[in-house]
């Protein structure tokens, strides 16, 4: 499987327009090589730069099998809770230096019923033994 976006190529700096310091709207992904059998997608996105530790800028569940996440989506599948403690995309926002953002698309064999509102953790407690592929995509960010 395999996760890019025609904003920006992995390990490329992240365009200002989908960070705090732009539109703060969430960057088009394309998703292939969906393996068969998937019944759902999981998007993770994080950093873990961050100074307090690991950030959460999004968390979603439970996603239709697609080959593209369009950009600025505002409803994505179930919706999990970011760092902020909100849910959907929240952009890039470091407080100094370059931080890597890792987005993170996970094929699952199952629809996980997460209520929404549910964390990183409890995806990532919910998703053992339902993998069946992940990709990711890093993008890195400095203001």
């Amino acid at each position: 499987m395999l996760l890019t976006s025609n904003a920006f190529a992995n390990e490329a700096r992240i365009p200002t327009k989908y960070t705090c310091d732009g539109e703060d709207v969430s960057p088009p992904l394309a998703i292939s090589g969906v393996p068969a059998g998937t019944q759902t997608l999981a998007l993770v996105v994080d950093d873990p730069d961050a100074p307090s530790g690991t950030w959460d800028h999004w968390v979603a569940c439970d996603i239709p099998v697609t080959e593209a996440i369009a950009e600025g989506v505002t409803t994505l599948g179930t919706a999990g809770r970011n760092s902020w403690g909100r849910s959907g995309y929240g952009g890039p926002c470091p407080p100094s230096g370059t931080h890597r953002y890792y987005f993170t698309v996970y094929a699952l064999d199952a629809s996980l019923g997460l209520e929404p509102g549910a964390d990183k953790a409890a995806l990532l407690d919910a998703m053992q033994g339902h993998v069946l592929a992940e990709a990711t995509l890093l993008g890195r960010y400095s203001r």
